[in-house]
């Protein structure tokens, strides 16, 4: 097919491919590749994780949520490892994820004590409701 039969079939395509726009392509794909390679390191989001693994930790997560911190804490040390790589988008993804592990384990350790509490609580309201049944239940003796 000749340039002006495809012209007149496609009137609002481009006119065609040129040598300069086979150029620019090249061109455009180191760009993109450049682009991806500027992540900075992610010195402020490792930063925000190894917060929250502590936080995790003195929430009480190694006794009532050890798997998730685990799982913060292996995260975190990728993160370190990518960021020394200087795979910084690598680094960046597993530091957020590591935030978000370490928060789970928090939450999950907070819970679990809270539960703790709540059945201590009810073991507690169940003694005192057996002590007042046998009180009740006691005949009333009186001195004269």
């Amino acid at each position: 097919m000749s340039q002006t039969h495809l012209r007149q079939r496609f009137k609002s395509a481009p006119v065609g491919i040129t040598r300069r726009t086979v150029r620019f392509w090249p061109l455009l794909a180191l760009a993109m590749i450049a682009a991806c390679a500027s992540i900075p390191p992610p010195k402020a989001e490792l930063a925000v994780a190894e917060a929250a693994v502590v936080n995790a930790t003195n929430a009480g997560a190694l006794q009532w949520a050890p798997a998730e911190l685990r799982t913060a804490q292996d995260k975190l040390a990728r993160a370190q490892s990518a960021m020394n790589a200087k795979e910084n988008g690598k680094a960046l993804s597993l530091a957020n994820e590591a935030s978000a592990d370490a928060q789970l384990a928090a939450a999950a350790a907070r819970a679990a004590k809270a539960q703790r509490t709540a059945d201590e609580v009810q073991e507690a309201n169940r003694v005192l409701r057996e002590e007042l049944n046998r009180k009740q239940a006691a005949p009333v003796t009186r001195t004269p």
